[in-house]
């Protein structure tokens, strides 16, 4: 094990997983989780940290690039502790790149996120593949009862309406500070064979806020809730009686940073070092 000759020196790590390998990011006393799974291998390579995450992820979420902070003794380096820590990881668990900023905290030098959440929209069940990674809307027990036809275009239609800076009480646990929250785009993407992908970017985002307004459009969508009572709902925080979207369909896809405390350059932002291209990990 490295030893502490003078002050430790912060990096930054983008790690990514697959979440339903893990209970949530949170150590917990009924694992396995990431950060158990992180911090372990880790101490495997004489770094007996505990790890900062930008946020925590529950069970069953993905995530893409989830950025934690790390502190090494003087002696050791971002280079060499991205060649030791990925022979230790589980399977579902990887390391893309490892840097060294300057002043920076994984949490709260954080600028945004997005999330993408993974629908089945195409005409029968989903293909084997993105099966486990993506809501099946048709087969959704939670989404039945009115024989609606869930289109595309409709569901586009009511993300749109969610963009905006509101008090977002209605779609997040009450756990959660309230406060106004800017969500500022809510799109949905197709891509292809009946794959669509919504795409939520804001400065900051409550516990399960994206899956409740995934969960909510599609509820409207489908003619389980009318338009007046999402529309109250975004508008002065009403509670409505919602669907919050199983948790294989959404992944922590990007954290943002500002310029100048930014560890990641754009091209290793776009085009990340290691992360596999098997669902539910897809390029752009």
């Amino acid at each position: 094990m490295l030893t502490s000759t003078s002050k430790r020196i912060p990096v930054a790590l983008w790690i990514w997983y697959r979440g339903g390998n893990f209970r949530g990011f949170q150590r917990q006393p009924e694992g396995p989780t990431v950060q158990e799974a992180l911090e372990g291998a880790l101490r495997s390579v004489g770094v007996p940290a505990t790890v900062m995450p930008s946020g925590r992820t529950d069970r069953g979420v993905h995530a893409r690039m989830q950025v934690v902070s790390v502190r090494l003794e003087a002696g050791d380096s971002p280079e060499s502790l991205a060649q030791r820590v990925p022979p230790h990881l589980p399977a579902g668990l990887g390391l893309c790149l490892v840097r060294r900023p300057g002043s920076f905290h994984a949490q709260w030098s954080a600028s945004g996120k997005e999330y993408r959440y993974r629908l089945w929209l195409g005409g029968g069940a989903p293909s084997p593949e993105w099966a486990p990674y993506s809501l099946d809307v048709a087969g959704e027990a939670g989404l039945q009862g009115r024989g609606a036809t869930v289109t595309p275009e409709r569901v586009a239609e009511l993300l749109a309406m969610a963009a905006g800076t509101r008090d977002f009480i209605a779609f997040h646990e009450k756990s959660s500070p309230r406060k106004p929250r800017t969500l500022e785009s809510a799109t949905l993407h197709e891509r292809g064979g009946g794959l669509y992908e919504v795409r939520l970017t804001g400065d900051g985002f409550a516990r399960y806020q994206v899956r409740y307004v995934v969960g909510g459009a599609l509820k409207v969508a489908a003619g389980l809730l009318p338009e007046e009572a999402w529309l109250a709902a975004l508008e002065t925080g009403a509670a409505m009686e919602g669907f919050k979207a199983p948790a294989h369909g959404l992944m922590l896809w990007e954290v943002r940073y500002p310029p100048g405390v930014d560890p990641f350059t754009a091209p290793e932002r776009l085009h990340p070092p290691g992360l596999p291209l098997e669902p539910p990990f897809l390029p752009g």
